[in-house]
């Protein structure tokens, strides 16, 4: 396996997330804690290092999967979780909390469930409006000091938070969209990280499953899936999507590889600072998306993919698109 650097955190270039493990936006299929132990493991015996989690996966049910699994092979795996969308002061009225005291309480139980000591990469999941990002970082880099993470993150930030975060510590990762269908990070946040030196972990890099193309019609989703209400999934749009899977499943066929591989390998060839975490439950996905590592594309068959255009709708329903800095 190749890898990426995420600022100073050297990682598979090729990861694993986990949110479907605790049936975050399940898409089908009861829960299999066994299998999905199966999976990490078998992610870690192909070279996969960096496994990402989520306190809110679940919420917490995705975090205790990744501890069960990493409990034995912990130095083989660089974890990666994140705070803020849930708040711990008890009273249930309130989300998107990082203030110092909900921080302080949410690492603790983090590090009890991953069963570790320590936190590779500690990301804060949403942006918390009524908290200064400064004083977020400047508590998180406490923890640096204390040993309880090792780098910082930031998840679906504006390039102004990112430069005001990187002032009071170093950030280590952004974690956003980006794949064939979501290109918008090319514009104005890539430049901005590669100036910083920030590495970019793409989550849903297969566009929620889209650029598989295993899905060509709205009926072929589930009830009950969120991607029913998703912009992305829902009538003219949907058809006009499809020509991104025509593409690529044409390429699939020069390089004897799978629509998800061309997928991922386009987007690792972007550069040695990008890192995506392709989500998956089960052993033969982990195994399909971990071997596009090894799928070469040509000059050509990569100024084809370059040239698509980015999928048509929001990336999200109203509500998710209202909780990203912008």
């Amino acid at each position: 396996m190749q890898h990426a650097m995420l600022g100073s955190l050297r990682v598979s270039r090729v990861g694993l997330g986990t949110m479907s493990m605790a049936g975050t936006l399940l898409t089908g299929g009861d829960l299999d804690d066994a299998e999905s132990v199966r999976a990490i493991h078998r992610a870690l015996d192909l070279g996969v290092t960096h496994i990402d989690t989520a306190e809110s996966y679940g919420p917490f049910h995705s975090e205790e999967v990744v501890g069960q699994a990493l409990e034995s092979r912990r130095d083989q795996a660089v974890i990666a979780t994140k705070f803020g969308i849930l708040s711990h002061r008890g009273d249930g009225t309130a989300m998107f909390d990082s203030s110092p005291a909900n921080i302080r309480t949410a690492v603790e139980g983090s590090l009890k469930r991953l069963r570790t000591d320590r936190i590779d990469l500690y990301y804060q999941h949403r942006i918390d409006r009524n908290t200064p990002v400064e004083e977020t970082i400047g508590t998180v880099a406490e923890l640096v000091a204390e040993g309880k993470v090792l780098h910082i993150g930031l998840s679906e930030a504006s390039p102004d938070t990112i430069r005001r975060a990187y002032a009071v510590h170093p950030i280590a990762a952004l974690q956003t969209e980006y794949s064939l269908w979501t290109r918008d990070v090319e514009d104005e946040l890539l430049p901005l990280l590669r100036e910083l030196g920030i590495g970019l972990v793409p989550y849903s890099p297969l566009g929620h499953g889209f650029l598989t193309g295993q899905i060509r019609t709205p009926e072929e989703i589930p009830e009950g899936d969120w991607r029913k209400t998703n912009p992305r999934f829902i009538g003219e749009a949907f058809q006009q999507n499809l020509r991104l899977v025509d593409e690529v499943r044409a390429i699939c066929a020069e390089a004897g590889a799978t629509p998800a591989q061309i997928a991922l390998a386009w987007l690792v060839a972007q550069g040695g600072d990008i890192a995506p975490i392709p989500g998956s439950r089960r052993v033969v996905r982990v195994e399909e998306n971990t071997a596009a590592d090894g799928v070469v594309l040509t000059a050509g068959q990569l100024q084809r993919l370059d040239a698509l255009t980015p999928a048509t709708g929001a990336r999200h329903d109203d509500f998710n698109e209202s909780t990203i800095d912008r």
